[in-house]
């Protein structure tokens, strides 16, 4: 068993590149062994700013030898008469294989013609030298460069490659000009160490020493390594000063792929800043310096004057690396300080008319001109959720605030305390804490994963924001396609759809967009079916990817979201859309609905439903009764009932009325599982004795009406035709 070692060294890398570049190898090297019949006992993955480097040890000396097995044309047409056909002759030689060693095997019926190769494993040190080159110039990345005169991309240059087959030098070249008759990077044994702790070239010996050597050159090369190493002293620095470090974890794992040696040092400011909003220290910090603040440990909501930095420098400067950084933090704070003062010195409500002055979109108007539709569509929010008087006042003036901030001074220099600041000034200026709190979280969840606002003020207007901007965006045709979403509209729809859960909010969504539509976009039928499907296909992907409710299930509660497409002119066909547009009419209904679905599913229920709604169904789509309907007295006439099974069915349908669909249309499924469980010998029953499909055209569709609402009922929970069971 051999080591091979591969070093890609650079100039310094993004950070964000070495974190992808490692876990795009930790899939990818692996990947391209096994194809090539390879496999490493270990491998470990080194980054740091200024290299990648994979280490494969346990790798045997060659390939394993195998035999190759390829099917040819059936027997009677590469043999004739016992004679190798033309077709036979052409099939060994393709292959390479003598034509006297092609084996004749039965498959399945037939005879067929088999090439059976045996095939020598090549050196591994050979393979290799194919592969390194394509683990480099495969890696994906933003904003590749060229540099020189080579073809070569990559996010910065290459300086130098190491590439050892134990304690020796695999030869590897890496072109950097296609058809360049001069050399490329060729690989040898000669590293770099760190650029102030040891600077210079580092020779290495062999491939499992590397790590060793790196460490006596001032390289950390593991990447967990610098993570736990920069914790421990990070949090060891703010216990000097009683204080515990706020190590937020994108920071941290940024900070680990900007250093090659981590030194934790202690810096300062003066106390009179802390008079700042916590947020805008925090941001100067995190965001802008990439420092780590300090927190008091008896009270960890109150900052303290010191942060702490990570240096890539020389340890035994630490005392003026830190005099250096709180000079910059110094700076950055006074003018945070500035900003503030000046801002507070106009009410954030004298500061809406200069939203004038900022264009929202082209076509679109102002940011003035959205506020308004902001505020319109919140009072139609507030109505729908019959909110108090008092409540929908705390909502207009949320409404009215809450991109006022967009015009300070402070959320100019910095755009990322949107939000927060027009909180801040909000509460400085008096409004209510409610108001303030929604004007911060009228703009949450930030992202995947983030907090949902938690404030009635927050969602409502959240909620319209959010809707006035699908409305405009989807009105003038800039509508997301493929992977391009310029305007975050998917993010936008995501977090309708969560918000509303999470508030348990049954609103009609149709209704709502079709108002909206009316009043924003000329009731455009075509944005109408747009949004809608837009929805839909968002509500699809969450259920689907953040619920884990299975596939079908999902598609059984809210059909096919491109069934909303306009068809035939004006019209929609109901039994293609109505499943969608139930699913937006009450979000958390269809939620509940999915997971009762996944619930039936896991205890076996569904299995035992499946059967007899699913051929209640199938034939009852033969018939004309719409969907919507599920009373029994709305469309069964009784005096048509000949056959005892028929009565019993239409009884059945009855109790399943009475018990189950109120229920249903208030979440919860129970008792209309119960009685459509009980149901399922009297529909035995009812194929097994009456003709559905009798000559007579009444009869015939009293019976199919009966079927109809059997399906029209389960579809309450969830369209049966769409579950997948197995044998299906």
């Amino acid at each position: 068993m051999v080591a091979y070692l591969l070093e890609v060294g650079c100039e310094e890398l993004p950070a964000s590149f070495v974190d992808s570049a490692l876990q795009q190898w930790q899939t990818g090297i692996p990947a391209s062994l096994t194809e090539a019949h390879l496999q490493a006992e270990q491998m470990q993955l080194f980054g740091t700013p200024r290299r990648l480097a994979v280490l494969l040890q346990g790798l045997p000396n060659q390939q394993p030898d195998r035999t190759l097995e390829v099917k040819g044309p059936p027997a009677q047409i590469a043999y004739q008469d016992g004679q190798l056909t033309a077709t036979g002759e052409k099939f060994a030689q393709k292959q390479g294989v003598d034509p006297g060693s092609l084996e004749v095997r039965q498959v399945g019926k037939g005879s067929f013609v088999f090439a059976v190769q045996k095939v020598r494993g090549r050196p591994t040190a050979a393979v290799i030298q194919e592969l390194a080159p394509s683990w480099i110039t495969g890696l994906s990345g933003e904003r590749l460069m060229r540099w020189a005169c080579g073809d070569l991309k990559f996010p910065r240059p290459i300086r130098w490659l190491v590439s050892l087959w134990d304690d020796q030098v695999l030869p590897l070249l890496l072109p950097t000009h296609e058809g360049n008759t001069k050399p490329g990077l060729v690989a040898g044994r000669v590293s770099q160490g760190h650029r102030v702790l040891g600077p210079g070239a580092v020779i290495l010996k062999q491939a499992e020493s590397y790590s060793e050597q790196m460490q006596a050159a001032g390289v950390s090369p593991d990447p967990a390594v610098r993570q736990a190493s920069i914790q421990t002293e990070v949090a060891k620095l703010a216990t000097q000063v009683n204080g515990e470090a706020q190590i937020p974890p994108a920071l941290l794992r940024e900070v680990v792929q900007l250093v090659e040696w981590p030194t934790a040092v202690l810096g300062r400011f003066e106390p009179e800043f802390l008079r700042l909003p916590a947020a805008v220290i925090e941001t100067v910090m995190i965001t802008h310096q990439r420092y780590f603040p300090v927190r008091d440990r008896r009270d960890p909501q109150k900052l303290l004057p010191y942060f702490i930095t990570i240096s890539n420098g020389d340890p035994e400067q630490s005392e003026r690396i830190g005099a250096g950084n709180s000079r910059v933090v110094r700076a950055r704070l006074s003018d945070a300080r500035f900003f503030y003062e000046e801002d507070l010195r106009i009410p954030l409500a004298e500061k809406v008319d200069r939203l004038k002055a900022v264009t929202f979109a082209e076509g679109l108007g102002s940011m003035r001109d959205k506020v308004e539709r902001i505020r319109q569509i919140s009072r139609q929010i507030a109505l729908a959720l019959n909110l108090e008087p008092q409540d929908q006042a705390l909502v207009d003036r949320t409404a009215q605030l809450c991109k006022a901030d967009l015009v300070t001074q402070m959320v100019y220099e910095f755009p990322e305390l949107q939000g927060i600041m027009g909180a801040d000034y909000a509460r400085q200026d008096g409004e209510p804490e409610a108001v303030a709190d929604g004007i911060e979280q009228h703009y949450w969840p930030l992202g995947a994963g983030e907090a949902l606002p938690t404030t009635l003020t927050g969602r409502v207007v959240g909620w319209a924001d959010r809707l006035d901007t699908l409305v405009g965006m989807f009105r003038l045709g800039r509508i997301p396609t493929g992977s391009s979403d310029r305007f975050a509209l998917r993010r936008a729809a995501n977090s309708l759809v969560l918000i509303a859960w999470d508030a348990e909010w049954a609103l009609d969504v149709n209704q709502l967009l079709q108002r909206l539509v009316q009043e924003y976009a000329e009731g455009d039928a075509d944005t109408l079916r747009a949004l809608q499907e837009f929805l839909a296909q968002r509500l699809q992907t969450l259920l689907q990817e953040e619920k884990q409710i299975d596939y079908d299930l999902v598609r059984a509660v809210l059909g096919d979201p491109e069934s909303l497409r306009l068809s035939d002119g004006d019209s929609v066909k109901s039994e293609q859309s109505d499943l969608p547009l139930r699913a937006l009419s009450n979000l958390p209904l269809t939620l509940l609905r999915a997971e009762y679905l996944q619930h039936l599913r896991a205890t076996g229920e569904l299995a035992d439903l499946y059967p007899t709604l699913n051929r209640c169904a199938r034939l009852a789509a033969q018939g004309s009764l719409d969907y919507d309907v599920v009373d029994p007295a709305a469309v069964i006439d009784p005096q048509q009932l000949q056959d005892p099974a028929e009565i019993q069915l239409y009884e059945v349908c009855q109790r399943i009325y009475r018990r189950g669909v109120e229920p249903a249309l208030q979440g919860d499924f129970t008792p209309l599982v119960e009685a459509l469980q009980e149901a399922a010998p009297q529909v035995a029953q009812f194929f097994e004795a009456v003709l559905v499909m009798d000559p007579d055209p009444v009869l015939r569709a009293n019976r199919l009406n009966l079927l109809g609402l059997l399906r029209n009922q389960s579809r309450l929970l969830g369209d049966m035709g769409a579950v997948v069971m197995p044998g299906s």
